[in-house]
């Protein structure tokens, strides 16, 4: 039976942060204030403006994780899950409960952490190392295998202070994986490389998993989820609301956001989305498609200021990553404001997509097209299906449809004996 390598009992984790203190009434009042009292008025403009209020990241969790197990962490921003990673990484100290770790471990959280700037790619690895408790002899047996994965070698004996982020991600990631920790801890930061890097470092969870090591994997891209995990744990509002096999903690998930539950989670500036639904020709919410196939992703949002002119982009990911966007930043219509509780949409046209599973994701940024309003979050999941032979397809190898590039562009092969032949995912043959 597996042994047990992570125990977490009631854990929780309490911050202060600061809401800004009613003002007086109106002009007058401040204005009598003033004259009555000008040094009680002065005194209390030099107090501190705002009052603590206790905010719950993470409360009552209590959950187990066997050796081996690949274990999701989902749910919507600010729903807890990297609150939760840093807790067990000890990067902050819970407020109250108590969790265990048996063996050592190795985390991927945000771009850069655990690296010294000054010091070169090379460095970095030893240093790593020996925070993981590794001897020198131990880290340089493993030293090449973490730089060819890395695929950085030209610059490894380049300080890290110049190392883009797509760099970080590739060194950081291969020092994590390869020094032989008993737990890999891995947040979104992975969205950060290129897809092809992204794959790499999911068939390298597996393997890690597969010699009986634990990985703890948190990603808002729930194909990559099920695919690499067979548990997965839905957090929401701090607390955990499901628990379970993969494929059923993603429905919940998605089944919260079309249906408008779960608790909203709102920025600085106080942008929520309230409910998101996937609908097909006939407005019909649905997760099942064809090709050829209207796609609408409708979305009520709540702005609880005005905002001006944000710019949404919406992506349409596969599990070899993104297929196609709408993207507001390159096309130029935007909403003129936000302001209150309203409806947006955008329909996707004659959807080019195999056979295969889907999942919708929404960023939103500011007018300036640089700060992010709402971080990417996947608001929607869904499948096409088909029978290839249907829209003319023949091939050798149709089984192996789930692992193709997704997206089908209409096409036409001119063949040498003079023939040729049109291939796309418009309507199935008998219909044209």
């Amino acid at each position: 039976m597996p042994e047990t390598t992570i125990v977490i009992d009631n854990l929780g984790k309490r911050y202060a942060i600061g809401k800004q203190k009613g003002g007086v009434d109106g002009i007058r009042h401040l204005l009598e204030s003033v004259i009555r009292s000008p040094g009680a008025w002065l005194k209390s403009r030099r107090e501190a403006r705002t009052k603590q209020v206790d905010f719950w990241a993470l409360r009552n969790v209590s959950l187990s994780i066997t050796q081996g197990e690949v274990v999701g962490i989902i749910g919507r921003n600010g729903a807890g899950k990297s609150t939760l990673l840093k807790l067990l990484s000890r990067i902050t100290v819970p407020t109250e409960g108590r969790f265990r770790i048996k063996g050592r471990i190795a985390s991927l959280l945000e771009v850069g952490t655990g690296f010294h700037q000054e010091l070169t790619g090379r460095e970095n690895i030893f240093l790593n190392g020996a925070i993981l408790g590794m001897s020198h002899a131990e880290i340089a047996k493993k030293f090449d295998q973490i730089v060819d994965f890395s695929e950085i070698e030209d610059f490894i004996d380049t300080p890290v202070k110049r190392y883009s982020s797509g760099m970080y991600v590739r060194l950081a990631f291969a020092v994590a994986a390869h020094l032989e920790p008993e737990v890999l801890i891995v947040d979104e930061v992975l969205a950060v490389g290129d897809a092809a890097f992204q794959r790499k470092c999911l068939g390298k969870m597996e393997n890690f998993a597969q010699s009986g090591r634990t990985v703890l994997f948190v990603s808002h891209n729930m194909d990559a989820v099920r695919t690499l995990c067979q548990r997965a744990i839905l957090f929401d509002g701090g607390k955990i609301r499901a628990d379970g096999h993969v494929d059923s903690v993603v429905e919940d998930y998605f089944s919260r956001f079309s249906n408008g539950s779960g608790e909203e989670r709102r920025g600085a500036n106080g942008l929520a989305i309230v409910k998101a639904a996937l609908k097909n020709d006939a407005g019909q919410e649905t997760n099942e498609f064809s090709p050829g196939e209207d796609l609408i992703v409708e979305m009520t949002v709540d702005a609880q200021k005005r905002l001006e002119k944000p710019y949404f982009t919406l992506a349409v990911q596969s599990k070899k990553g993104n297929c196609f966007t709408a993207n507001m930043l390159l096309d130029g219509y935007r909403p003129s404001f936000l302001e209150g509780r309203g409806l947006i949409s955008c329909r996707f046209k004659a959807l080019p997509l195999l056979p295969q599973r889907y999942t919708v994701l929404l960023t939103i940024k500011a007018s300036n097209g640089k700060d992010v309003l709402l971080d990417y979050e996947a608001v929607g999941s869904f499948i096409v299906k088909a029978d290839l032979v249907d829209y003319g397809f023949k091939g050798d190898f149709l089984t192996r449809v789930s692992e193709a590039t997704s997206v089908v562009v209409p096409y036409e092969w001119a063949l040498p004996d003079g023939t040729s032949a049109s291939v796309s995912l418009s309507a199935p043959v008998s219909a044209l």
